[in-house]
């Protein structure tokens, strides 16, 4: 785990350093923001601790440039005072947790365990509730599907479509399963529901109706999202 550090105070940096290689994270320590700043530009982080008093930049600031290049990690707050203004503004920007200074080392060390905690669970609820198949990203505690980044509006009929066939990656699906699965109706032989609907679905993801992407027809047997 990669954890940036930034304080002026050297001897306060130095022994945020100490303590967390202890625990075998790998440290970036800076004095200064704009170091910082280039840190943040050049290197994957899994977590920022930061001053609020620095000079160049204050630890809100570097905090909102973090958010705002949309990044997700964890930032723990070091302040020599916890009025509710300081609190309240570094938690609108963003920031996750505030150690009041002067702190003890293993009382970071085990907010520092906390947040990963926290961030590895979110992690792991976020990715199975999204999938995300050759940039066609699918969210399914929020109803939403991108492409390439941009949303494609689907009816809720179409997404279930979607869903169901992207949750069955790599297997034809047939019309009458997928039918009776979204539908939650007897599938009769003449209808053709099915494939209007995911011809619909094509034209909103700009398939090439020769050669599509994403939804492929197995003629003769139905359709299959591939990985």
């Amino acid at each position: 785990m990669k954890i940036l550090v930034v304080d002026d105070e050297k001897e306060i940096a130095d022994l945020v350093e100490l303590y967390l290689k202890n625990e075998n994270y790998e440290v970036y320590k800076f004095y200064t923001a704009k170091e910082a700043i280039a840190c943040i530009n050049t290197t994957e982080l899994d977590m920022a601790i930061l001053d609020i008093m620095i000079s160049g930049k204050s630890g809100f600031e570097i905090c909102q440039f973090i958010r705002d290049k949309n990044l997700h990690f964890p930032v723990i707050m070091l302040t020599a005072k916890i009025a509710d203004q300081d609190k309240i503004m570094g938690l609108t920007l963003g920031a996750d947790d505030y150690i009041t200074k002067p702190f003890n080392p293993l009382e970071l060390v085990a907010r520092v365990k906390s947040q990963f905690r926290r961030y590895t669970q979110y992690n792991e609820k976020n990715q199975e509730n999204n999938i995300d198949i050759n940039g066609l990203e699918i969210s399914k505690e929020k109803h939403q599907c991108f492409l390439y980044g941009k949303e494609i509006e689907l009816t809720p009929l179409e997404f279930d479509i979607l869903l169901y066939l992207v949750n069955k990656k790599g297997t034809v699906v047939s019309s009458e399963e997928l039918f009776e699965k979204v539908w939650k109706e007897k599938y009769f032989e003449s209808n053709n529901t099915v494939m209007v609907h995911i011809r619909r679905i094509r034209e909103k993801l700009k398939e090439d109706t020769r050669n599509p992407k994403f939804i492929k027809t197995v003629w003769g047997v139905g359709y299959k999202i591939e990985g």
